[in-house]
């Protein structure tokens, strides 16, 4: 009987929606031989319609269901039991290049007038089963960096009620993670932040105000034993399909707050110790100005009225005494300078280093002329500083180069300076970037394992041969590191010295 025009129109229809559907469609006989594939399976196979058509289905399987197939159906035929069949299932395909693929199979049985064939539709999930391999690998990964993170993270949903806790964040709080699961986090507060925790939660529900999330700050935790110690929080909050998330990132801080605390008292200790060391200082040198002016009054009415009277050895005696009483004058003026560098300081303000240095020089012209010393200098920069003691600074040094000149030779006195920077990055820290400026002499120079002991209060290395009491290169020193950096000097026996002071550019005051 030959097919009615209508029922022609119907099978092109078919085959034309066969042969554009996006996955593919394969039919076989009850033998398992491949009658029809549409384009989209042999694409996704890989074949050409004359590759296939005839073989045995069994050509597009992988091992063991390539040797196991043409049993499975001889028992399907036996038995009626089905395995797949108008089930359904995800199988592996092997495509003509060998590689394989997963795909979803379901298999149709039609059973036609002189045969049954079996119709198997294939949809490749390919993309799908990668795409679930990456974000499985990312969860993982994502996991392993919650469970091996050094501080603690912890989620909660709307209701407070803990739904993740990392090791970390339960063994900073002392408990195991399944103590912490499901209860909620208030638990983890002291008074009063427990108490009013689920009223902020509603009241930020109700307004959307914002007093944590999204900001970070520093609060206190309740450990299980109930110890409380703080700790740095800072919340994000995740919007889910339906509901709310938040995640606590727990930083503690309880040693960088015990560091803190001791600087503390340290910081005070010190401030009381130089408090009343500055006192005494001050106070014994002024306390020890008026027996000193009356040893120095008497000692001069003696030498002018009494003169006669005295016998020669008399009067070196009121040589002797006059001159020492001068040197604790300048003693206790020295020791008086030494205490006012912090006490009496002034405020720091942009300097030009190059005036004060040629003022210095001015004031020393004097000395220099008659020491017939030779400046060489170069251009000095501006900082800031305090003037004041900045001058004091060079004509302690300079005095010194000119005053530890070797005899007969010219006095020859360096002032240079260079950039420097302690740490190495693109934005400067201020006190970070720094000049050190050299004051280089001629001189008699001195041993440089003396060096510790040239920068301390009333130490001298030449005995009475030069004058002065031994703190000028301590005051120095004590200005250097005001002004935030310190001096030190290199030096041989009679090779002359060279100081090397560094000082902040950009200074923070105390």
């Amino acid at each position: 009987m030959q097919p009615s025009p209508n029922q022609l129109d119907d099978q092109a229809r078919l085959k034309a929606i066969i042969d554009a559907a996006i996955d593919g469609i394969i039919t076989i006989d009850s033998r398992g031989i491949i009658e029809t594939m549409n384009p989209a399976a042999l694409r996704i196979f890989g074949y050409g319609p004359e590759e296939v058509i005839g073989q045995n289905i069994k050509v597009l399987m992988p091992e063991p269901d390539k040797s196991q197939h043409d049993g499975y159906l001889e028992h399907y035929h036996q038995t009626g039991e089905r395995k797949i069949i108008g089930i359904g299932r995800e199988v592996v395909g092997q495509r003509k290049d060998g590689s394989l693929f997963p795909f979803l199979l379901s298999i149709s049985e039609v059973k036609l007038q002189d045969k049954v064939i079996f119709t198997g539709i294939v949809h490749d999930i390919s993309r799908q089963k990668l795409a679930e391999h990456a974000q499985r690998e990312s969860e993982n990964k994502i996991n392993s960096i919650i469970q091996a993170a050094v501080d603690g993270i912890i989620t909660i949903d709307s209701h407070g009620i803990i739904e993740m806790v990392n090791p970390s964040a339960a063994k900073l709080f002392g408990y195991v993670e399944e103590e912490l699961l499901g209860k909620t986090i208030n638990m983890l507060m002291p008074e009063p932040d427990k108490s009013r925790h689920d009223g902020y939660m509603h009241n930020y529900e109700r307004t959307g105000k914002k007093r944590i999330i999204g900001i970070g700050r520093e609060v206190s935790g309740l450990k299980k034993d109930g110890t409380i110690f703080p700790f740095y929080l800072s919340i994000s909050e995740v919007q889910l399909e339906g509901r709310r998330l938040y995640t606590g990132f727990v930083h503690d801080i309880t040693n960088q707050k015990l560091t803190e605390e001791r600087l503390r008292r340290y910081a005070a200790e010190l401030e009381r110790s130089n408090a009343e060391l500055q006192d005494f200082a001050y106070v014994s040198s002024h306390d020890l100005q008026e027996p000193l002016r009356k040893i120095q009054a008497f000692g001069d009415r003696l030498k002018t009225k009494e003169q006669a009277h005295l016998s020669e050895q008399g009067k070196d005696y009121v040589d002797r005494m006059l001159n020492a009483a001068v040197r604790m004058q300048n003693l206790i003026n020295d020791l008086l300078a030494f205490s006012r560098v912090t006490t009496k300081s002034k405020s720091f303000e942009v300097v030009n280093l190059d005036t004060i240095l040629t003022e210095v020089l001015s004031d020393l012209e004097i000395t220099i002329e008659k020491t017939g010393t030779i400046i060489e200098r170069s251009t000095l920069p501006s900082i800031e500083a305090e003037p004041t003691q900045i001058r004091q600074l060079f004509q302690n040094l300079i005095s010194n180069a000119i005053k530890f000149r070797k005899e007969g030779v010219t006095p020859v006195v360096k002032i240079y300076h260079e950039q420097l920077q302690r740490t190495a990055h693109l934005i400067g820290t201020p006190g970070d970037l720094q000049i050190a400026i050299y004051i280089e002499d001629n001189g008699i120079g001195f041993d440089e394992k003396y060096l510790d002991r040239i920068f301390n209060i009333f130490q001298r290395l030449e005995g009475q041969k030069y004058e002065g009491s031994g703190i000028g290169l301590a005051i120095c020193r004590k200005i250097a590191i005001r002004h935030g950096g310190d001096i030190t000097a290199e030096s041989k026996p009679g090779h002359g010295t060279r100081f090397i002071i560094t000082l902040s550019t950009k200074n923070l005051q105390y």
